[in-house]
Formats: structure tokens, sequence, C-alpha cells
């Protein structure tokens, strides 16, 4: 690889000089990034920056050569670009939201070659970019961002708790038809994520849609609302109530997965159905629904 000069455009105007570069040097390590900068061989503009320089408009960044690791060379499949272009629910000029399907990773990494956004890369020709993120196994409305300024402004909506994120789920046993608040820590260490007072806060609130109770099988189909973001907060706070929900691996109910796969259910019953934030272009209220799968609205007739 040889030197080569990059010329920030209108989506990458205002990002940190260092996550500008772990960005576009994929598979390098952190640490040797910031060694590059440190000994100035990144320069913006001729001149020696700082890692946390803000880029603007137009400034030109050399990079030096490096070899990079890109696992995401892997190109997408016309099948895969078919999926994500009839999943797609909303579209204007500055974001679009996929209902995205279950099994379906929103970015390579982790022994997947490309997801979502990879894929999504090479369909449009402008810069686009994950708003959130939903777990590989969770369905449901995912936002993408088109431009620089819509990905901050809902960044922004995010961290000040303005994005309503709705889901259902089938869980285990019938819950009484009332709302159901967990207000439980969230802790992440080396093993994964789990209920604990030293961790962040986290809170999901519950609330019983319906339920289905035949002979030796019993569950419940609940809306969830989240005030926090938390890694498998839902699927964690589900099994804190004593509630997990169907068909999941980590934190489920063996027993309660057999029932539900012998009833023809495959995957976990976890779907993002409603998203409610600022359309930062508009600056109206946007609502999107995404519906349930095929899939999924069967499984639940059977029952």
């Amino acid at each position: 690889m040889s030197v080569c000069f990059q010329t920030v455009d209108e989506y990458s105007a205002g990002q940190r000089l260092d996550n500008y570069l772990i960005k576009y040097l994929k598979g390098v390590p952190k640490s040797h990034i910031y060694k590059l900068i440190r000994k100035g061989e990144v320069r913006v503009n001729k001149g020696r920056k700082k890692a946390e320089y803000k880029l603007c408009l137009s400034d030109i960044v050399r990079i030096p050569p490096i070899r990079v690791s890109n696992p995401s060379q892997e190109k997408a499949s016309d099948n895969l670009k078919q999926i994500l272009q009839n999943a797609t629910i909303f579209e204007d000029k500055g974001l679009l939201v996929i209902n995205k399907p279950s099994g379906l990773a929103v970015h390579g990494g982790s022994g997947v070659a490309l997801g979502v956004i990879e894929a999504l890369r090479s369909i449009y020709s402008e810069p686009v970019e994950l708003v959130h993120r939903l777990d590989r196994a969770t369905s449901g409305a995912l936002l993408v961002a088109k431009k620089r300024k819509v990905l901050k402004n809902l960044h922004v909506q995010l961290n000040q708790h303005q994005v309503e994120k709705r889901y259902m789920a089938l869980v285990r046993g019938t819950w009484s038809k009332k709302n159901h608040t967990i207000d439980a820590p969230l802790y992440q260490n080396s093993r994964g994520v789990t209920v604990d007072a030293r961790g962040k806060q986290a809170m999901s609130h519950f609330q019983v849609l319906k339920n289905f109770n035949n002979k030796d099988f019993s569950a419940s189909l609940v809306k969830i609302t989240i005030e926090t973001g938390r890694m498998h907060q839902i699927r964690i706070h589900a099994k804190y109530a004593e509630h997990p929900i169907a068909m999941d691996d980590k934190y489920g109910d063996r027993e309660f997965n057999k029932q539900t796969k012998s009833k023809g259910l495959r995957r976990l019953f976890l779907h993002a159905h409603q998203l409610t934030f600022t359309n930062p272009l508009t600056n109206t209220i946007q609502i999107i629904n995404a519906p349930l799968s095929a899939e999924l609205q069967q499984f639940l007739e059977r029952l």
C-alpha cells in the first residue's frame, strides 16, 4: 500500500481524526493508529494534528503506507442486496430504515464477513452509517444515516433519550396484564453481561399483550419500551424477571426453548417493531412501524 490522500467529505466533517482513521484503517490496532498520529506520519493539510482534532470539510488527510487487514473485501451478493432493498420500510434524503431480518448481522466482524452496513455501502454511492445496532438474532427497525449531520443529530437524540424504541417478544410463562418495570443495572465483564450493582443503569418496561396457556405450554406476548440501550438489555431483563425470551440461546430457558421449537419456532422471538424520533431534515415527529415477519405471525397463529 502506498501513501494515500483522502478528502474529508460532508459525512466525515466534524469527526475526530483518530475515529476517522479507525474507520478507514479497518483491522489496524488502535495503538498503532495513535502511534502514527504521534509520530506525525498522518498529516492533515500537510501539518501535524492531534488525535482529538476535529476534521473540517475538504481537509486533506495524508495516510502513510500500512498493511490493512480488511475482512469485508467479500462483496455483497445480489440476493443480499435484494433482501435489504425489499426490507426498506422508509427512506428520505437523510436516512433509511430497514426491517432487518433475524440472523443478519448489522456489521461485519467476529467471524462475520459482512453485514447490513457493508451491503448497503455497495448499494449506495453516498456514505451510509449505522445510527444504532440490533443483535444479530433480533429483527426489526434499524436506522441508517445517509448524511453526517443526520447521524450526529440522531446520536444526540439517542443520548438524550429522545428516541423511543418499542419491541415485541414472546416470553416464558403467563405474566399478569399490567405494566412491569425492570430497573436493574447491567455490568459487562469478560464473560458477558449480567445484572450487577456495579453496572450501568438500565430500565425496561414490559406490557403484556396476550397470554397463551395451553396444557403444558404457557407464554406471554409482550411489548417492551426501553429507556436505556445497554447490550442485551431486554434479553437479560426478561431473564431477571423470570420470563426469558423464546429461543434465546444465551439467556433463555432450555425447556421453554424446546417447547417453542417443537411448535415450529426457529429463531429468537424479539422484534424491534416501532421507532419514534424527530426527523432531522423535516424537524417533525417520525413514527416507523416494522411489521412482524410472516414466520413470527404464523407461529403466533398456531398457539
